[in-house]
Order: structure tokens, then C-alpha cells, then sequence
């Protein structure tokens, strides 16, 4: 069996309905895994599970909001209930708020932590509980290049980036000697949903592709790979490490 293969392995990947989460929890799918989608919307998660059952893979569905700490708590028992064992969380939900620092509002900086940061660390806390009982699993969260380089008006999205990347450190150091890797993902400009509003902006979009080494945006699927590597036998011994995926936007000046 190949050092890649995810035959045997149940994954959750939450924020999967579309974009980033649904292209790694299909990337997952093809490597033989059985994979959840997490969402809030249960008919935009049936409609993807019966998408990838058509393609004779194997997947899941559970809904609930990552922001709501007992129904993801809940949700992770059910998975293990159902299938098993879990053996990969993706931490992939995300939001953000584009305006000026003067504009902005304490509910919204909340929010925004409290899904993008809180609740990655409240999903590994219940997911690690199931993990160390089989001695193996794979905590991966999604990060941002932004959460390296920075950008104006998204100021709380950054900082919760940034805020991940420190985390999965924090908790390899933690959970390494259970058998648990945790490691982060940093994606550049791929064009996905959430980043709709610069995708309608054309100068921008040139902008980004001119800065970018291979001189274009990225396409979802081109993170799968990185994902089934950490969730894999093949990055048993990678932990607490952020791997860029950017096309080599920061390789550029």
C-alpha cells in the first residue's frame, strides 16, 4: 500500500461544502478515505457527498456551525459513533470582514476569532480525545499567507491566521507523543468563493498573477495534494510546520 494511501481513514474537513474544504476532503476521498463534509447548509453538503458517491467514493455528511462548541463536540462524537474512529480533522471553516480599522466593530473581531481561532482549537481539543485513544491522528488547520505577510482592511481574519499557525506548534509539542501530527496549511490567492470580491476586481487579480512565480491564481484542487500528504502515512514525520501553497507569491518581491 502506497505511504500516501488513506484506505481505513475517516476524515472530517469542516467549511467542505465548497472551495478549499470541499477540494481536500475530495482530494482525501480519491486517496481511499472516507471523508465528512462539515457545513451548515444540509442540502449544499448532500448535494457534494452525492457528487462524490457518484464518483464511487466513499463520504459523509454532518452539519453544524463551527462557532457552536457543543454541536461540534457533538458532532466529532457522532463521527466516531457512526464510522469508527476519526483520524483527520481539517480545520478549514473560515469567514472574514473587509473595512478600514475605523469601521470596524467588536462584534465583528469576535466573530471572526471565534470561528476562525476558537473554534480550530475547541474541534482539536474533542478530536484529539478520540485520537489518542488509537495512538494516530492528523490535526490540520487552514492558514493564510496573509497570516505572513499581512494585508490592510481584513484585520482580524490575519491575525486569527497567524493566530492558527501558532496554535498547531503549540499543540505538536502537546500531542506528537500520542501519535497526533498537528500542522497548518497557507494558501495564497485561489479562486474560490470567499475571495469573490477581489476575483471581481480585475486589477487586482493581474496584480496578484504578476506578483505570483507561476503568474496566475490558484485552482482548489492544486491543495489537495498538501492536505492528503499531512493526512497521510507519507507526513508522519511532519509536525508543527506551516506549509505555504502560493504559487510562489512570497517568493517574489
Amino acid at each position: 500500500m502506497s505511504e500516501f494511501s488513506m484506505t481505513g481513514r475517516v476524515a472530517l474537513v469542516t467549511g467542505a461544502s465548497r472551495g478549499l474544504g470541499l477540494a481536500m476532503a475530495t482530494s482525501l476521498a480519491q486517496a481511499g478515505a472516507l471523508v465528512v463534509l462539515n457545513g451548515r447548509n444540509k442540502d449544499a453538503l448532500d448535494k457534494q457527498v452525492s457528487a462524490l458517491e457518484q464518483r464511487g467514493l466513499k463520504a459523509d455528511r454532518v452539519v453544524f456551525d463551527v462557532a457552536d462548541v457543543a454541536a461540534g463536540h457533538a458532532a466529532i462524537d457522532a463521527v466516531v459513533a457512526k464510522h469508527g474512529r476519526l483520524d483527520v480533522l481539517i480545520a478549514n471553516a473560515g469567514t472574514t470582514v473587509r473595512a478600514p480599522i475605523e469601521d470596524w466593530k467588536a462584534s465583528d473581531w469576535d466573530a471572526i476569532q471565534g470561528t476562525n481561532l476558537r473554534a480550530p482549537f475547541l474541534l482539536a481539543q474533542r478530536a484529539s480525545i478520540h485520537m489518542k485513544k488509537q495512538q494516530h491522528g492528523r490535526i490540520i488547520f487552514t492558514t493564510s499567507i496573509t497570516g505572513i505577510q499581512g494585508r490592510a482592511t481584513i484585520h482580524a481574519y490575519v491575525s486569527s491566521k497567524a493566530g492558527l499557525a501558532g496554535l498547531a506548534r503549540s499543540l505538536s509539542a502537546e500531542l506528537g507523543e500520542h501519535g497526533i501530527t498537528v500542522n497548518s496549511i497557507a494558501p495564497g490567492y485561489f479562486e474560490t468563493e470567499l475571495n469573490a470580491p477581489l476575483l471581481a476586481d480585475k486589477t487586482f487579480v493581474d496584480r496578484i498573477a504578476g506578483r505570483t512565480a507561476v503568474r496566475r491564481w490558484g485552482k482548489p484542487a492544486e491543495l489537495g495534494g498538501t492536505a492528503v500528504f499531512l493526512a497521510s502515512d507519507a507526513g508522519a514525520y511532519v509536525t508543527g510546520q506551516q506549509i505555504v501553497v502560493d504559487g510562489g507569491l512570497t517568493t517574489t518581491l
